[in-house]
């Protein structure tokens, strides 16, 4: 694994980091939120900010926030986020960290992105929305809270996740679809009354995240004109 060099963060960027995590920490300390909650979130956001620059130890830390959000997703009876997390992300991690280590940029301790075509494109959203049909369906029979929005998102997950492991732009676009649902489907359980407001504000960011990251890889994409083999 290289270590030596990567783009640097932008001031701008540093800024707003910052105060996300300062968000974060004051939220939990006002409202009494779950530490766990707290954890997660941190953990998540930092992964995704990582993940974003292309620097493969971001999975090192996304290991860490899936135990911790699989922990939440438990008490929360959200079978669908507690299989994704706990039985999907966190050996997709492992083998992200290593997949990414070997496709870096020379002499930089970043990955080198790609691009679907756009049968690649077609072929992806259609199972997407096969296979989420398939989930919902499971779901509602084994007592989920939030089956529909539970299952989209597990699986446009798996899907997004995948696409993260193969250095794709199109994970952005799955990210903000999965990101914007889970944001809903937390908002309501914390409104419902359980402490995870933490958690309201990571999927908040995530989804804020999602579309800075693609535009940026778009920006990238588009000067280097990289293309992909899926």
């Amino acid at each position: 694994m290289r270590i030596d060099k990567v783009d640097k963060f932008k001031n701008i960027e540093f800024f707003i980091f910052i105060i996300v995590y300062a968000l974060l920490f004051i939220n939990a300390y006002i409202v009494k939120d779950s530490w766990i909650a707290l954890v997660s979130a941190f953990c998540g956001i930092s992964y995704t900010i990582m993940a974003g620059k292309g620097i493969p130890a971001c999975y090192l830390i996304g290991v860490v926030g899936s135990f911790f959000y699989s922990y939440l997703s438990f008490k929360s009876a959200l079978w669908g986020n507690l299989l994704l997390y706990a039985g999907y992300y966190i050996p997709m991690q492992v083998l992200g960290f290593f997949r990414w280590n070997k496709h870096l940029k020379p002499d930089k301790n970043e990955i080198v992105k790609i691009r679907l075509t756009n049968h690649q494109r077609a072929k992806l959203v259609l199972a997407g929305i096969l296979v989420s049909c398939a989930a919902i369906i499971i779901l509602i029979y084994t007592g989920d809270k939030s089956p529909y929005i539970d299952g989209v998102t597990t699986i446009f997950s798996i899907f997004g996740m995948y696409l993260t492991v193969k250095r794709a732009i199109e994970q952005w676009v799955v990210w903000i679809i999965v990101n914007a649902l889970s944001l809903i489907m937390w908002l309501k359980i914390a409104l419902s009354g359980v402490m995870v407001y933490s958690t309201v504000i990571m999927w908040a960011v995530y989804l804020g995240l999602a579309f800075y990251f693609y535009m940026l890889w778009t920006k990238e994409l588009n000067s280097s004109k990289s293309n992909a083999e899926f």
